[in-house]
């Protein structure tokens, strides 16, 4: 006899990433963007804590007394099992940049306790995320065209007519160059590092691999969605500078150039991912303001069962802000301001 359905804490998360990006959203319609940070984890602090879990925020907003909310180590929920590893980021990327450009998500992910790794002083890691199909081919100790070469093969398809992600930062030209010396479509993307590792990783998206270095933060999020959806991701340390370095080379020694995969990102099968579109992109469209409601676009997954489910939620403020502590409206005092 199979087991009984267990609970699906992604359809809990969304309610989290939901209130982020409506506030974010609503902030960045204002003009105040360089507010929105803070409003945003708030937002998202208060839902998570109405959450019967036990979780511990791994990935973060910052250190404790860095930050006000959502800062590493910081307990959310309501404190009963299951005991869970949380990944946060209510604003992908700086918000005075990302809520100007597409593709910017609320993100919540969240897996067994002791299970999300800990990037510790790393703040940058090289990615490279494709299909399931391509897990055993990927090696980030080649160069990006031999990897593309052999994603294709393994996808059965011709590198010229591939689609890769990458996003539009300076720091990624000579890799852009590379691809592009071959013959491959590069798809440049301001910002919306986890949203471009989301299409390469499913199938039918039209991008095909994601290729670039990120912040270790985002590549902890990207592997919770990835795993959720059977893609495959690989992951090395990439020191921007000779002070990351030196701090690297202390803490690791030559581990500092290991290659990491997927499952040592997250080491546990079940992991639950949600994200909420906070301006238009690719996959979700940004929050949509009405006259008495607002529209949020969302997806969520869960990696033990493979299910990934889009939600469209439609939020009557009338109603909502009859009893909510969080200030859709932007019209009055809120206790994060």
């Amino acid at each position: 006899m199979g087991e009984r359905p267990q609970r699906n804490l992604a359809l809990e998360l969304v309610r989290a990433t939901e209130a982020a990006a409506m506030v974010a959203a609503r902030l960045a319609e204002r003009g105040e963007r360089a507010s929105a940070d803070v409003a945003a984890a708030q937002a998202m602090r208060l839902v998570l804590q109405t959450i019967d879990m036990d979780g511990t925020i791994v990935i973060g907003e910052g250190e404790k007394g860095e930050v006000p909310a959502l800062f590493r180590g910081e307990l959310v929920g309501t404190g009963r099992p299951p005991a869970v590893d949380v990944a946060v980021d209510p604003i992908e990327g700086p918000p005075v940049e990302s809520l100007n450009r597409p593709n910017t998500l609320a993100m919540v992910a969240l897996a067994d306790r002791w299970s999300l790794w800990d990037p510790g002083p790393c703040q940058h890691v090289e990615v490279l995320v494709a299909e399931g199909a391509a897990r055993d081919v990927v090696d980030l100790n080649r160069g990006p065209v031999e990897n593309l070469q052999a994603v294709a093969a393994a996808l059965h398809r011709d590198v010229r007519d591939m689609t890769v992600f990458v996003v539009d930062e300076p720091r990624h030209e000579d890799l852009i160059q590379a691809l592009q010396s071959v013959g491959v479509y590069v798809r440049r993307s301001p910002g919306g590092f986890v949203l471009g590792a989301i299409l390469a990783a499913m199938t039918g998206t039209g991008v095909d691999v994601l290729m670039g270095t990120a912040r270790a933060p985002e590549a902890v999020l990207a592997a919770a969605a990835v795993k959720a959806l059977g893609g495959t991701l690989q992951a090395r340390r990439a020191p921007q500078d000779a002070t990351e370095r030196v701090r690297l080379e202390a803490a690791l020694g030559p581990r500092l150039w290991e290659t990491l995969t997927v499952d040592d990102l997250v080491r546990s099968d079940d992991v639950f991912f949600a994200a909420t579109g906070i301006t238009d992109g690719a996959l979700l469209r940004g929050v949509q303001f009405h006259r008495a409601s607002v529209v949020t676009d969302s997806i969520v997954m869960r990696g033990r069962t493979g299910t990934v489910r889009y939600i469209r939620s439609l939020h009557r403020l009338d109603k909502l802000m009859r009893f909510s502590q969080i200030d859709y409206t932007g019209e009055g005092p809120t206790p994060y301001r």
